[in-house]
């Protein structure tokens, strides 16, 4: 079996944000908190949570993504625990990242991801370049909020490789490509992905939000890149990586992993400790 990646489930409460476009509220979580609540039969879950981790790692997978329905970050003990049972694998995984909105890192966060987690890349997950724009669409509360600028520059300081995850929508439309190359290189971004948002069909406020407010230069974005980037090699769920202006560049449309294809793009570790393949479907349950 070929995974390109193992997302690791993070188990949150209430997200603090309430993006406009949000996938996980187009579709309700079935999955039981047995890793993080479910105390005391801990010892039980750990073992079989292990035993997922090294059934990824036994198929060749070496990166895990912390991600979730919600803000992963906002689990701290979750984090921690996860450290603890990867590090005690005979092989355990070293390239790991984390997909956040960018709330609750701070200088305290960024230590303990690099030095308790072993996270090498944070991908950050913008809706918008501009600040407010970005906390507009994500619906980001204000006593969270942050300058996308001071954001990126404080992941850079800390060490980490910067990939920015952009949700493509319209507001990317009137930006011109070489533009929008210049302000990435600005921020410091390593790499960036660019996501086509994800519609359920199901007639959702999000699935509303997102036909209201599409990015339509997906053609010309590929275009820009083929004509001025360097083909690095092609992914195994198929999207071709290159480098555009010294910035690994991707463009993902299918973040959801809804195509069927030979190679599985990632498997998904629950906290009910079970593995997965689709986020849209329990019906995808692998191991």
């Amino acid at each position: 079996m070929e995974i390109q990646s193992l997302s690791v489930h993070v188990p949150t409460g209430k997200c603090p944000n309430a993006c406009k476009f949000c996938v996980s509220q187009m579709h309700p979580s079935p999955y039981e908190n047995l890793i993080g609540q479910d105390y005391a039969n801990q010892a039980q879950h750990e073992h079989h949570y292990m035993r997922r981790l090294e059934f990824a790692r036994d198929n060749g997978c070496n990166t895990l993504i912390l991600t979730g329905d919600g803000e992963p970050l906002s689990n701290r003990a979750f984090l921690n625990t996860f450290a603890k049972l990867n590090w005690a694998m005979k092989s355990s995984f070293r390239w790991i990242e984390v997909q956040t909105s960018g709330v609750y890192l701070d200088d305290n966060m960024l230590q303990f991801l690099a030095g308790t987690v072993g996270v090498s890349t944070i991908s950050l997950s913008l809706s918008s370049l501009d600040t407010g724009k970005n906390a507009k669409f994500n619906m980001t509360p204000d006593k969270l909020m942050f300058t996308v600028e001071g954001m990126c520059e404080s992941i850079k300081k800390a060490g980490f490789n910067l990939r920015l995850s952009l949700n493509m929508n319209d507001t990317f439309d009137i930006i011109p490509l070489n533009d929008l190359f210049k302000s990435l290189k600005a921020l410091g971004a390593d790499q960036v992905t660019f996501r086509r948002l994800y519609t359920s069909g199901k007639a959702s406020p999000q699935d509303n939000w997102i036909r209201n407010h599409e990015y339509d230069g997906f053609d010309m974005l590929s275009a820009y890149i083929q004509k001025y980037g360097r083909p690095l090699e092609r992914l195994p769920f198929g999207a071709m990586r290159y480098s555009v202006n010294g910035i690994s560049t991707v463009v993902d449309g299918d973040c959801m992993s809804t195509e069927v294809k030979d190679t599985v793009k990632y498997l998904i570790l629950r906290p009910n400790c079970k593995l997965y393949t689709k986020w849209d479907d329990e019906g995808s349950l692998l191991f």
